[in-house]
């Protein structure tokens, strides 16, 4: 090669290519380090700014490398073949180090890899991407691999190389955009970063690892090597019986957790359980309440407390706010082995700006929309993915999947479905760009939710998908392939909002809002619904759920008892948000526990029994769920007593299943010898009655049970002539015994 040391001309190396080297300007760092054949001769070259000598060892002989003159920490020798070597270093003060050298390993991608990721369809990047503890070539270490297409170069920099980008550059894989390195020695625990040198030739800030599997604990910001490989799972049971559990025709309870606020150990720090604490005490709390399914806010790593998870940086990387990638599996084994489904809140709708994090990632808009009237959230201060992006809406998909595959996580809940679907979300005129036909439909990321559901359902069978939608956009939970979103349920929020407005509303004006209670029946049928009562109805000034009720005390109480009661016997699947079933006065804090000390109260403790019992009953009646998603499985018996503000309906199941009555009286005045028809004569009995004693109510009621008489009411034969407490509902099982 030309322009090389005068001292050594023989060396393969010139002046600029050293410079280059000791400046961490190459391109292709592969091409000039580690050994390469020259003249007939192998070359090993390698880059130690703190080494003031080097050497192989090699077969156990010793074969000093020239330090390059005039360059410092780069230094080039003859060995005498291509075996493989240890690097010697040694530094101005005589101390002495040896390393594997990264540049003497060949590439870990294969070709067909390397063939998908170009292609933007490799549904499992996280084989490929991120940081995997390995033996490659009979060495222990860590592959690195991570999508820059518009990088002039990207390093691992961590504590192996003193976070130094010009240590360990890495090698561009083809057409692909993937830059991956070997690192040997390099294993579980390494804290770690990326650092880019954009595509107009600029030092970014150090980025974490979009793919990585773990990281540093908030406020600190870098990745974390951890080796997901291994876990011995003892959930079989349920993985081959769980798509029963999360059928349309389940019963499905949902308990909503902020793991971080669930429980807080207070004579440690106030800190947060950890996953294998919350593995013994919630996963045995959500049992003993009859919760089917705990669904927690989102755990893909995040910088900010205050977000909730809801703006995540690592999306592959539970948060080790709580523990290590295997305690977090412990918790859902924990979970399985009891029975008990698992749900992720996931965030595919933004990403936050933090330096650290996606945004401007190799230098350019690569995962976001360089335009803001695209790629920016006004509202939450976040980028938007670039869903038309093949590669992105691949790292979304895959990331779906990954949850799904990895963590036997059972079903994903889709954060803001709402603002991903229209482009003009919460945008005025001018501030966003319409679609390619003039409208507002965002058709990219439409195509990637129908996209991820299709390969989640298909890929991963007995899982369940829901979608947080807040409009009335026409088949979110129909199939892809009639035209749907294709997930598995909605939440409905149309519903929540009506029946919140009317129950905390003085019962003396309820007569004038009857109909929100009954206008949600009117499109019950048309989407697969769960009925959410969520984290975002008891924060942010709302208040709690106990708060929302009018009245004095005893009535807030009983207000909030015949409300569940009217929840539980309502079409749809349940959500319930943690403090809710203790009914606490306090709304949400995130940085606090539960107000677990309201249960010493008779009050509370009643509520607490009274969900727990609602659940029990529920998935003990199939009247009460398995045709939640079906008209056929519920008849108004009473829709218009606005001036009493009774309701009363008839829930259906199989042709098998005894048939179930729920009335409610949502004034605070008795209801004495008021009648109701029943669908078929003899006797039925209370299954259920918020105003019971035990619930802290005054124990008013039927006795236990009814015989109807042959009286014609309310288009039914049958009826009986019932005492229906104030503020309370009631729930009716025909009795067959």
């Amino acid at each position: 090669m030309t322009n090389a040391p005068a001292k050594y001309p023989q060396m393969p190396l010139s002046y600029e290519t050293a410079e280059q080297i000791a400046a961490g300007a190459l391109g292709d760092p592969f091409a000039v380090l580690g050994p390469h054949e020259s003249g007939g001769d192998i070359w090993v070259t390698t880059y130690d700014p703190g080494a003031v000598a080097m050497s192989a060892l090699m077969n156990g002989d010793e074969h000093p490398l020239d330090a390059f003159e005039g360059v410092a920490g780069v230094f080039c020798g003859k060995v005498p073949h291509k075996s493989p070597y240890l690097l010697r270093g040694r530094n101005a003060a005589g101390e002495t180090w040896e390393n594997e050298d990264p540049y003497r390993f060949g590439p870990v991608i294969g070709e067909m890899d390397e063939y998908l990721l170009a292609e933007g369809t490799h549904q499992r990047i996280w084989q490929v991407l991120g940081a995997h503890v390995m033996e490659h070539e009979g060495v222990e270490g860590t592959h690195f691999a991570v999508w820059a297409p518009n990088a002039k170069r990207v390093s691992v920099v961590c504590d192996f190389n003193a976070w130094d980008g010009r240590r360990n550059p890495m090698r561009l894989r083809g057409q692909t955009g993937v830059w991956e390195i070997f690192l040997p020695g390099v294993g579980e625990g390494a804290v770690y970063k990326y650092e880019i040198i954009g595509a107009q030739g600029q030092l970014m800030a150090q980025k974490a690892d979009p793919v990585g599997f773990g990281a540093q604990h908030p406020p600190e910001t870098a990745s974390m090597v951890r080796d997901i490989s291994g876990y011995g799972w003892d959930d079989g049971k349920w993985m081959t019986s769980r798509e029963a559990a999360n059928a349309h025709d389940a019963p499905i309870s949902v308990y909503e957790v902020h793991l971080g606020s669930w429980k807080r150990v207070t004579d440690d720090g106030n800190r947060p359980l950890s996953y294998k604490e919350a593995a013994v005490e919630l996963v045995d709390y959500a049992k003993e309440m009859g919760f089917t399914h705990i669904e927690f806010l989102p755990v893909s790593e995040f910088p900010f407390d205050g977000s909730w998870g809801y703006q995540p940086i690592g999306l592959f990387a539970p948060t080790v706010r709580h523990g290590p990638p295997h305690e977090f599996r412990d918790l859902i084994d924990a979970a399985h082995q009891a029975g008990i489904g698992v749900i992720l809140d996931w965030v595919p709708g933004h990403f936050p700006t933090d330096v650290h994090g996606l945004a401007q990632f190799d230098g350019t808009a690569l995962y976001e929309h360089a335009d803001p009237r695209e790629g920016f959230h006004q509202d939450w201060n976040t980028l938007i993915y670039n869903y038309g992006r093949i590669e992105v809406a691949n790292f979304l998909i895959s990331n779906a999947l990954y949850w799904l595959e990895e963590y036997h996580i059972d079903g994903l809940r889709v954060d803001a479905v709402a603002s991903m679907l229209y482009r003009d979300y919460s945008r005025e005129e001018g501030q966003w760009i319409p679609n390619k036909d003039g409208g507002r439909e965002n058709y990219e990321a439409i195509a990637m939710l129908q996209r991820t559901n299709s390969i989640c359902y298909a890929e991963v069978p007995g899982i369940m998908t829901a979608a947080e939608e807040s409009t009335s956009f026409p088949g979110v939970s129909k199939p892809v392939d009639s035209g749907g979103l294709g997930f598995g349920f909605k939440w409905n929020m149309g519903w929540m909002n009506d029946t919140l407005d009317y129950i905390s509303r003085e019962p003396v004006h309820r007569k004038h809002h009857h109909h929100q209670m009954t206008f949600g029946i009117h499109y019950a049928f048309s989407e697969n619904f769960i009925l959410p009562i969520s984290h975002d109805e008891v924060v942010h000034g709302k208040g709690s759920m106990i708060a929302k009720m009018p009245g004095l005390e005893g009535e807030k109480f009983a207000n909030l008892r015949a409300y569940y009661g009217f929840m539980w016997g309502h079409p749809g699947k349940k959500l319930l948000f943690m403090g809710n079933e203790i009914a606490q006065w306090s709304e949400w804090n995130n940085n606090d526990q539960v107000d677990w000390k309201a249960t010493e109260y008779h009050t509370h403790a009643g509520v607490q029994r009274l969900v727990k019992d609602l659940n029990h009953l529920y998935r003990e009646t199939p009247a009460l769920y398995a045709k939640d998603c079906e008209p056929g499985g519920f008849e108004w018996l009473e829709a218009n007593d606005m001036d009493h503000s009774v309701y009363a309906w008839i829930r259906r199941g199989g042709p098998e299943d005894p048939e179930v009555v729920v009335i409610c009286n949502f004034t605070p005045m008795e209801r004495s010898a008021y009648r109701v028809g029943f669908p078929t004569p003899g006797t039925w009995r209370e299954a259920l009655n918020t105003d019971a004693g035990i619930y802290g109510g005054e124990g008013r009621g039927n006795l236990g049970s009814i015989q109807t008489e042959e009286k014609d009411w309310h288009g039914q034969d049958h009826s009986a002539a019932l005492t229906i407490p104030p503020l309370s509902t009631i729930i009716f099982v025909r009795d067959d015994a």
